[in-house]
């Protein structure tokens, strides 16, 4: 695929940086298709996650991890929506419950980065490995806050399930062909959701450090993740198509039939940041971070220089 000038960018529909505004987006779409009654337990959850994430949750600091932050969730549940629009204006609509099940666990699939209050040591980075399953593990935990029976305890965690790194969705147990689209679904706009972002290049920076925290082999240096992430774009591409059974082009259908534009605007980003993170690998180790525009401060703020609170600023 290559990139096209000729169409607006994603960036330009939504004030995404602004959690309200994508909630609205969110709650529009969700009623398109299904009576507002039904989003009641999306508003309720959205509503306790942003507590989470800003340290406001009983029992839970509040999130510390600079890529895995609460822009990432939004953008995660944004482009779940997105999908789900997509697929009901070319099919059977998917069922409400179902699709309220799928959107709370867009906003919780990556609750397992947040540390419990007693966890003073280093940042929710180190549970980089488990974060999903301490994720179920929390819902378990906080059923009753969020208004969540078994059914959707089960329905939930399987959903968030697909998101990990390598996962064969044939071994979860998804009671039905649909409820696996729906796992689909959020695994398709987890990828979308965080590579489509404006400030992706940059925040792979902050996402070495989350690496180096939690130990996991294979990135020296922030270079080197660079490098290896545009590697990887196809291995990413290729688990889109199979792993997520194709399910991101639905998108396509949303910005057309609610924009106007007949693009994919999220690979069209995708596209454009990967072609962009190819030239800048293609200069010296010592220049490339002079061609990302916060890339200095990811750096300095791990020297000991810039507060976490400025840093989120700076990359919203």
């Amino acid at each position: 695929m290559t990139h096209r000038d000729d169409i607006p960018q994603l960036s330009s529909l939504l004030a995404s940086r602004k959690p309200s505004a994508v909630a609205a987006e969110v709650r529009g779409i969700f009623r398109h298709h299904y009576p507002v009654r039904g989003y009641s337990r999306v508003s309720h959850a959205t509503q306790l996650v942003r507590k989470l994430f800003a340290g406001d949750f009983p029992g839970y600091r509040g999130c510390n991890t600079e890529y895995h932050n609460l822009a990432h969730t939004m953008d995660a549940l944004l482009a779940s929506a997105r999908i789900v629009d997509g697929f009901n204006i070319q099919n059977p609509p998917l069922p409400a419950n179902l699709v309220s099940n799928l959107l709370c666990a867009a906003l919780l699939h990556d609750i397992g980065y947040i540390q419990e209050s007693w966890d003073t040591e280093g940042t929710g980075a180190k549970y980089t490995d488990t974060h999903v399953e301490r994720g179920v593990l929390f819902l378990e935990r906080n059923r009753d806050a969020f208004g969540f029976d078994d059914e959707s305890i089960r329905v939930i965690s399987n959903i968030i399930r697909t998101t990990e790194s390598g996962i064969d969705l044939d071994t979860i147990p998804f009671a039905s062909e649909t409820e696996q689209y729906a796992g689909c679904i959020l695994g398709a706009a987890d990828i979308l959701g965080q590579m489509s972002d404006r400030a992706y290049l940059e925040k792979l920076l902050f996402l070495y450090y989350e690496f180096r925290e939690a130990g996991i082999a294979g990135f020296n240096t922030e270079f080197d993740l660079l490098r290896k992430t545009a590697e990887f774009y196809q291995v990413t591409k290729k688990r889109l198509s199979e792993s997520y059974q194709n399910i991101h082009i639905y998108s396509q259908h949303h910005f057309k039939h609610r924009h106007g534009i007949d693009a994919n605007l999220y690979l069209e980003a995708i596209e454009r940041q990967i072609a962009y993170l190819e030239k800048i690998i293609e200069d010296d180790t010592s220049n490339f971070r002079h061609k990302l525009k916060r890339g200095a401060w990811v750096h300095d703020y791990h020297a000991g220089g810039d507060s976490p609170t400025g840093m989120r600023q700076g990359l919203r």
